[in-house]
């Protein structure tokens, strides 16, 4: 299947909400558990307020992006109002995005004694059902909720696994098959129809249908996975080995390829992805739901893999995709919580460790985010992307001297350290080095990073910049920086870079000019304002230079920065040379996240 095909077509079903869901549903709680008491409503809070008052509240937190309170003051808002119908249908919505699918069903049931044509409503009673195992029931209300290209193959799929745990083995695939739509639907039928048969013992039926959907897409993991496993149990190990090493080749090192493969080289025979039609559709809702996440649709894939997990609550990529949505909208206290649910016995346990360290550092809980990944590095000391997310952390947190050791490790485990895509971990850790006044050694992991990546504009900047400000290499570092604002001349950082260099050398007019152009880019860096206040102070405009320092200094800039920035504004530059960089990591990191 052509991943560019489904993205055109999702997104415009998407965009024309298909499930015409109200309001923001992509998010959940705030960002920092000590702010929770603070923004969640308690009980005293719901009461306390009056219907008015908690509508309004419920749309400030669908704006805030926090499922869990909209959800809390709409249903407030509902027993105040209990008729209105908006109401119940924005408490029903927010219920399903904070995950809450029992509640979500009481208010389907509800939306339904009203407006019985309602698909969302549909869908949920139809999970419900058949996660109850209520087949029938689940197929008449998946029926009744298709509207678009979407919804209809999620409900043909789910239907199809309704019909398959209702016995009818044979109904459930043509169900399936019937099915016309776009062109990527192929693949999802296949997968799904080769489950069941495989599921329901038709070995043979079944191998047709995956071998038909492996050649659709050999590059989708749920695909290739499940083929190899039949072929494990139906063809030969050989057979099943080349399957997975293919994968590894276009997507290398995924822990749930590795961990298959290396049954299949100890002559295993892998049992079928799904166990029974719950799992089949969780199946589906995860793959749909994971699909629209990659694809801009988060709010629609938000609800499907909520679904997905409230049919099969440890579904490993459910859970992953989940927490990566919640990262997408920059909810990493949700996230956290989604990682945190990662079954111990999954191959993709670590993965979710690193990603939940990432996420606990995001949300101001660094030190619990290093614990963790020291703990993820002491099981495995060559765990190179644990080793660089403890750094990229360090880093970011300014522990320097901390950070260079911790690159050297991951440095030392590198299997080949001349990859040209390590030169970012000898880019970090040059600027660990360099932070840690160590620069020799810095100086060296940045010509190694550019014997990488010759052009690479954050090292041309940071390498080009360093030399200036030492005084040495001028005429190369300025060509360095050169180079780099050609590449990104709409970077402020590294614009910055080169007005500051000139200001080095004495070149004022030239400083003020690019020094201009980079507070258009980044008006509210406090650093790039400092720096325009320098150069206008050295072509004689000292008031705009006051200007430009007071604007720094409103601007919170670095603890050890205020002071100076303080002095200059009641005294002006009182030396006669241009003065030392402010804060160096600024421009030099060019903004790369560092």
């Amino acid at each position: 299947m052509s991943s560019i095909r489904f993205n055109r077509i999702a997104i415009a079903t998407v965009a024309i909400a298909a499930l015409a869901i109200p309001g923001t549903l992509s998010a959940q709680t705030p960002d920092h558990p000590t702010d929770n008491s603070a923004q969640f409503p308690s009980p005293h809070d719901l009461r306390s307020l009056t219907m008015s008052g908690s509508y309004l509240a419920a749309r400030h937190a669908s704006v805030e992006r926090d499922a869990s309170s909209a959800a809390a003051f709409y249903r407030s808002a509902l027993r105040t109002d209990p008729k209105n119908n908006e109401l119940l249908d924005r408490a029903f919505i927010s219920s399903l995005a904070d995950g809450d699918i029992e509640e979500g069903v009481r208010l389907a049931e509800r939306i339904l004694t009203v407006d019985k044509t309602s698909r969302v409503a549909r869908l949920v009673i139809g999970v419900r059902d058949l996660k109850l195992k209520k087949y029938a029931a689940a197929q008449q209300n998946i029926n009744q909720s298709i509207h678009g290209p979407i919804t209809d193959l999620v409900a043909a799929l789910l239907s199809g696994w309704a019909g398959y745990g209702a016995g009818d083995v044979k109904g459930a695939v043509a169900n399936i098959d019937k099915l016309a739509g776009p062109e990527w639907y192929p693949i999802f039928k296949d997968l799904h129809a080769g489950m069941m048969l495989e599921l329901a013992g038709k070995e043979k039926d079944a191998g047709v249908r995956l071998e038909r959907a492996y050649k659709l897409d050999d590059t989708m993991l749920r695909v290739a996975d499940d083929y190899a496993r039949w072929m494990t149990r139906n063809k030969d190990d050989a057979a099943a080995t080349a399957i997975y090493e293919a994968f590894d080749k276009k997507l290398p090192r995924h822990p749930l390829v590795q961990a298959d493969l290396r049954e299949t080289r100890a002559g295993k025979k892998l049992p079928p992805l799904v166990d029974s039609p719950q799992t089949g559709a969780a199946e589906a809702l995860y793959g749909i739901g994971a699909t629209l996440t990659r694809r801009g649709g988060e709010d629609l894939a938000l609800v499907y893999l909520q679904l997905a997990l409230y049919l099969a609550p440890n579904q490993p990529l459910a859970l992953l995709s989940l927490a990566d949505l919640y990262e997408s909208v920059k909810k990493p206290a949700m996230a956290i919580k989604v990682y945190e649910r990662m079954p111990a016995s999954s191959p993709l346990k670590r993965n979710a460790q690193i990603q939940l360290a990432t996420n606990l550092d995001a949300a101001d809980r660094s030190d619990e985010a290093i614990k963790l990944l020291k703990d993820v590095t002491a099981e495995n000391p060559k765990d190179v992307e644990a080793i660089m997310a403890l750094g990229n952390i360090e880093r970011g947190r300014k522990k320097f001297a901390d950070c260079a050791l911790t690159y050297n490790q991951g440095i030392d485990a590198f299997p080949d350290p001349n990859d040209k895509a390590n030169w970012v971990y000898y880019y970090y850790r040059g600027i660990c080095e360099e932070r840690s006044k160590q620069w020799n050694k810095a100086e060296a992991d940045m010509r190694k990073a550019l014997e990488l990546q010759p052009e690479q504009p954050h090292v041309l900047n940071y390498l080009g910049y360093s030399w200036i400000d030492q005084g040495v290499n001028l005429d190369e570092g300025m060509k360095m920086i050169k180079r780099a604002v050609e590449q990104r001349p709409d970077d402020g950082y590294i614009v910055d870079s080169l007005g500051w260099a000139y200001y080095r050398i004495g070149n004022y007019d030239d400083a003020v000019k690019n020094l201009e152009r980079a507070i258009d880019l980044k008006p509210e860096d406090s650093t790039i304002n400092d720096h325009l206040g320098d150069a206008y102070w050295r072509v004689g405009r000292m008031l705009e230079a006051k200007f430009q320092w007071a604007h720094a200094r409103d601007l919170k800039p670095e603890p050890e920065d205020l002071p100076k920035i303080e002095a200059k504004i009641e005294n002006g530059l009182t030396d006669a040379a241009p003065a030392s960089a402010a804060s160096a990591e600024k421009k030099k990191e060019g903004g790369n996240g560092g």
